[in-house]
């Protein structure tokens, strides 16, 4: 059991980075469709490319989408109305007639049996005159109708069975106050004004517009429409190898296309379809991995670093599987080059590409028109590292945003001149999405902070701005510790010269330069390029308490780094500049007096640890040359020839550098730009022979 853990704990982090390739195996082939892909490519008005194609089964082929849209628009513009004779009403109206009649016949004369005849006959008139109207129908003013012809038909209904009638054949509440006043007009024996009045509260409409079973009809006619027209018998050529695809050799593709996916789906062959799809994301990853491990092994050292190329992987697949949802047509506004900008900022223009193609092959699986599809996003996404292989301005991110949407314009116009050979085929709106998709492209400002954050890495924009000597840290450096500052610049321009000519990240070596020195912010007169009034604290010390205090500039400066936020980064060059050394002026000091006493090393040692990159490596020997070089009595090439070798010399034999990637032709070459850097700054000529 011991053993069990034992290797376990031995092969943990081989194990870690296992299952988190697994687990985005499993995330990415979760997103893909889990249908069969139709295995031709073809585009419209050119060749096909690949063997005659013979149809495996009968075929209904199916209607092209602008044809079906065209029906459809037909059907809701044509549908027959539905309205329907609501008889309650006048019975309603004739009850309320000869209600409101009595109460206006006492209102006008006393008396209900006051003119009893006249009455009787102004009552039966309006009655008669309801019934003609009512009985006819009074339609309901709807917009459904408006601007209509009076020989338009519509359906009525009349206790559930519809009969087909003209708009002519009804009143409209006008026409039947019209057709009121009129018969009033005619009655021989009434009281016209009195029926007037009572008249126009008793006639409203009784024909009603039925919004539920119109609504049901238009949809029970478009359900009905046939989506098929005409037929491909079994064994049937399709297609012949050579043969252009024209227009109705087009749709009959289109149908095998979506037959053959269809039949895939329902035949239960989500298993072996789930399994080519594993098997393909996998051999997608594992290219990958072998990648970082051959060629980018720090990379694939860092789980954090791995973390973050396949989380971007897998947002992007994530964005294209969900947009694919919305349609098809959507696919051009996804900002799929956000990839090799965020990739490059974080590690290297090399690896963005890579891991730029790996993300549009797995997308190439969930688009139409693969081929055409990842080659526009190939050579836009180059081009995009190429514009940000020097990222060091906020705007130049307005600038790739550009550059991005003239690549797809470009391209896309190409590809659709190539294969339609005219420019009708060309969409505006696919412009207007290459325009968003660049837009997007400045959201990758937002992440790469956020991703800086959560994986504890730094960009060169970061470090630009770290590296500005008026920032706050670096201001409050120049102000407390003059001395200390105008040295950390030596250092850094030394150090920047050195890691340019060996290879490596020249700014992050500038700017952990500039920060290294900062723990000598809280004691700053007791570092000698910050005594300028000639006193000297550390005469009122011993010499151990003098250690103290200049080594503790190690631990202050971390600590002061920490509470500025400053990246880890740049603290390792605060960790590692003295690395494990002594500090050999009061060690040598207090052996020389004491020699009779046993010296605790220890209370003489930096705490920190070795460099551990060429980075950090070069600030140390940056370092110490410079502040030795101060104390040179006599200032000649010999001098500082002596004086580099052997404090890089003692670097080296204390193994300062055995942690680093460095190697002797580094240091030699260091040897050699701090020697003549050294003589550049105290303006020394070379001594010429005589």
């Amino acid at each position: 059991m011991n053993q069990f853990w034992s290797k376990i704990t031995q092969n943990y982090s081989t194990i870690q980075k296992t299952f988190l390739f697994l687990i985005s195996i499993a995330i990415l082939v979760t997103f893909f469709p889990k249908e069969a892909k139709f295995k031709y490519d073809y585009t419209r008005d050119r060749p096909w490319l690949h063997n005659d194609l013979i149809a495996p089964f009968d075929l209904g082929i199916l209607k092209p989408a602008d044809e079906l849209e065209k029906e459809k628009q037909e059907i809701i513009q044509n549908n027959e109305l539905f309205f329907e004779f609501d008889l309650a009403v006048y019975e309603n109206k004739r009850s309320e007639f000869s209600k409101n009649l009595d109460k206006a016949w006492v209102s006008k004369y006393g008396s209900i049996n006051v003119k009893e005849n006249l009455k009787r006959s102004t009552s039966q008139t309006g009655l008669d005159i309801l019934s003609l109207i009512y009985t006819r129908g009074v339609l309901q003013s709807v917009s459904e109708i408006d601007n209509k012809s009076d020989d338009h038909n519509i359906m009525i209904l009349i206790d559930n069975t519809a009969e087909r009638a003209k708009l002519s054949d009804f009143y409209t509440i006008h026409n039947a106050y019209s057709e009121m006043l009129k018969k009033v007009e005619e009655a021989e024996f009434a009281d016209k004004e009195l029926l007037i009045k009572t008249l126009e509260e008793a006639i409203t409409q009784n024909v009603l517009f039925n919004q539920r079973v119109t609504l049901a009809e238009v949809e029970n006619k478009l359900n009905n429409i046939s989506t098929t027209r005409g037929m491909v018998q079994e064994g049937e050529r399709i297609i012949s190898k050579g043969e252009v695809v024209t227009l109705a050799k087009y749709q009959i593709l289109e149908s095998l296309k979506k037959e053959y996916q269809d039949r895939a789906s329902d035949n239960s062959n989500f298993r072996l379809i789930l399994l080519g799809q594993v098997i393909l994301v996998s051999v997608s990853m594992l290219v990958l991995i072998l990648f970082l491990y051959v060629f980018r092994k720090e990379i694939f050292e860092d789980t954090k670093k791995i973390v973050l190329i396949l989380l971007t992987i897998i947002l992007m697949v994530f964005v294209t599987s969900l947009t694919m949802k919305f349609g098809e047509g959507y696919i051009y506004i996804i900002p799929l080059c956000i990839v090799p900008i965020i990739i490059s900022v974080f590690f290297d223009t090399r690896v963005a590409l890579y891991v730029f193609i790996i993300t549009i092959i797995l997308i190439g699986f969930l688009v139409p028109n693969s081929f055409q599809f990842v080659f526009t996003q190939l050579i836009v996404g180059i081009i995009t590292i190429f514009s940000i292989i020097n990222l060091t301005r906020r705007s130049q991110f307005l600038v790739t945003s550009l550059i991005i949407f003239v690549s797809y314009s470009v391209i896309y116009t190409g590809l659709n001149l190539l294969q339609q050979g005219n420019f009708d085929e060309i969409r505006l709106i696919n412009y207007a999405m290459f325009g968003g998709s660049a837009l997007l492209i400045l959201l990758s400002y937002p992440i790469i902070y956020l991703f800086e954050k959560i994986f504890g890495l730094v960009t060169d924009v970061t470090l630009l701005e770290l590296s500005d000597t008026n920032s706050k840290l670096l201001r409050k450096l120049s102000m407390k510790a003059p001395g200390t500052f105008q040295h950390s610049l030596q250092v850094a321009n030394l150090a920047e010269e050195c890691i340019q000519i060996i290879g490596g990240n020249a700014l992050l070596t500038r700017t952990g330069a500039l920060y290294h020195d900062i723990g000598k912010m809280d004691n700053p007169r007791y570092f000698i390029e910050n005594q300028l009034t000639g006193v000297n604290p550390h005469d009122e010390l011993t010499y151990e308490e003098s250690a103290s205090i200049i080594i503790e500039h190690v631990t202050k400066g971390i600590e002061e780094a920490k509470k500025n936020n400053i990246p880890d980064q740049i603290i390792d060059f605060i960790r590692t500049h003295h690395g494990t050394r002594k500090v050999d002026y009061f060690y040598i000091m207090q052996k020389r007096e004491n020699p009779d006493e046993t010296i605790d090393e220890r209370l003489f040692s930096y705490p920190g640890h070795v460099p551990f990159s060429k980075e950090t490596s070069v600030v140390m020997m940056a370092d110490s040359v410079e502040a030795a070089s101060r104390s040179l009595k006599v200032v000649d090439e010999k001098s500082i020839s002596t004086l580099v070798d052997k404090i890089i010399d003692k670097q080296v034999e204390s193994g300062q550098f055995s942690n680093s990637n460095i190697t002797l032709r580094d240091i030699t070459q260091i040897r050699k730009i701090l020697k003549r850097k050294l003589m550049n700054i105290y303006h020394l000529r070379i001594e010429y022979p005589g």
